[in-house]
């Protein structure tokens, strides 16, 4: 768990505005203005680019919903900047604490009972009586939230059902026209969603990601499978994370006129998600070679097998969604 609390990584300090600290500081300052105002602000994370809004005033959670396109009954992830913070607004028990000793800052989610429901408004909490809560690592995001004050709901800066972005440019092609400020935190080092586990009577895993189940169980024992609590986590819907062109998965050969995403060191093209078989790489390349996939207007995307273990549930979940097959 030690790799949990490295320093950023090279992405998180790319692409610092010019001027300093003092210009970095005023675009914060700014995006916060934007924030308390009501606005959207394209945020920086170290998972995935997010359209960030205050957690608590409902207008502002309807207008990410409407850049979304995304369905109302999907919940959304408040973000905070601590633990303190965190404990304001949801009942923490003892595995709530060590999960978030564990691995906050960082890519977990925790959905935990809601305490305080003003602060996280019952949109985007889809109406339930849980709240899904993340203390994300990357520098921008929490001096975001510092500024703010307060939690900011912050899911994926693409339309509902598309590729989360991993860069600066794609959140502004995806949802930019909404945002009245935006932070361009240079690539996400992780490139994946992350990891959303249920602490209500079982601990439940819902969603894998960067942080994996070993990593969750070695912290607080063995987790149940996630159908009772699925619809307390976002990214759930049956096709999510999907380019324009139909996504074909476990593909050993791509046909004519495929994009082929290929993966390990016998894989070929232009969309190699790891030369080396790296699936902390692939992670990080996934969404970015699928948007760049789908760019060229292929008939459909071929995927090559990714492994299941570790960081490859969570890929293949995703690539499921994408194509489709998950429910």
């Amino acid at each position: 768990m030690g790799e949990q609390r490295s320093d950023p990584g090279e992405g998180e300090r790319a692409h610092r505005p010019e001027g300093g600290s003092r210009a970095l500081a005023a675009d914060v300052a700014q995006a916060a203005r934007a924030i308390r105002d009501g606005g959207l602000v394209l945020m920086p994370t170290e998972t995935v680019y997010g359209l960030a809004a205050d957690a608590g005033n409902a207008r502002a959670v309807a207008a990410v919903y409407e850049a979304k396109g995304r369905p109302s009954f999907n919940p959304l992830i408040a973000h905070v900047a601590d633990v303190a913070m965190a404990r304001r607004i949801a009942r923490f028990d003892a595995r709530a604490e060590a999960l978030a000793q564990a691995f906050w800052p960082g890519p977990l989610t925790l959905v935990l009972p809601v305490a305080d429901e003003r602060a996280v408004c019952d949109l985007a909490r889809a109406g339930l009586d849980t709240v899904a809560l993340r203390a994300p690592r990357h520098p921008l995001a929490h001096a975001l939230i510092v500024a703010v004050g307060g939690p900011v709901v912050a899911p994926s800066a693409n339309r509902s059902g598309r590729p989360s972005p991993t860069t600066f440019a794609d959140a502004l092609e995806e949802t930019g026209a909404a945002a009245a400020a935006a932070l361009d935190g240079g690539a996400c080092r992780i490139g994946l969603e992350s990891t959303v586990v249920a602490l209500l009577d079982q601990a439940r895993l819902l969603r894998p990601g960067a942080v994996t189940r070993e990593q969750i169980e070695a912290v607080i024992g063995p987790l149940s499978e996630a159908e009772a609590d699925a619809k307390r986590s976002p990214g759930r819907l049956a096709r999510h994370y999907a380019p324009n062109a139909p996504v074909r998965l476990g593909v050993t050969e791509p046909v004519a006129g495929e994009a082929w995403l290929s993966f390990g060191p016998a894989g070929s093209g232009p969309f190699n998600l790891s030369p080396t078989g790296d699936l902390a790489e692939a992670a990080a390349n996934l969404f970015a070679y699928l948007r760049a996939a789908d760019r060229t207007n292929p008939m459909g995307i071929a995927v090559a097998p990714i492994p299941d273990g570790g960081l490859g549930e969570a890929i293949n979940d995703r690539l499921k969604r994408a194509a489709g097959f998950v429910g």
